[in-house]
């Protein structure tokens, strides 16, 4: 799947979560996506970079426009190397939260988008990858 257009973002501190959103608003609006698409995939962002940060202990986010089949879309790649998921079909639950939060995030972020993959490892870390597709 080529890629058009690659950009790395940190994610350390609450203000790279509002970094995050912009830059994820930013890429919708160029790939064309509509309103509606912009809204989910900015949203998914926005809960899957405070993951990062909150349960992760920070990471970082890959955003790359990618193209397939004629087709352009937004995905994203957050990584962190935190404690990782013990059990990932129970955090995507709604309403379980292995913190303070409602326990919606992953599985929001999950209907929020086209594509939704994570892995994680206990002691080694989560990745997270959605992608939006126009």
């Amino acid at each position: 799947m080529p890629t058009t257009k690659t950009d790395r973002l940190d994610i350390k501190l609450s203000d790279d979560v509002v970094r995050v959103r912009q830059l994820t608003r930013a890429l919708a609006v160029e790939v064309g996506l509509s309103l509606v698409d912009q809204t989910k995939i900015v949203t998914a962002s926005s809960e899957l970079a405070r993951n990062t940060l909150d349960y992760g202990g920070g990471g970082a986010v890959a955003l790359e426009i990618v193209e397939q089949g004629g087709r352009r879309g937004l995905r994203l790649t957050f990584e962190d190397k935190g404690p990782g998921i013990a059990d990932i079909e129970q955090a995507l639950k709604d309403g379980y939260s292995s913190g303070k939060g409602m326990g919606l995030g992953l599985g929001g972020a999950k209907r929020l988008c086209n594509e939704f993959f994570i892995e994680s490892k206990p002691g080694e870390g989560t990745k997270v990858m959605i992608a939006r597709w126009k």
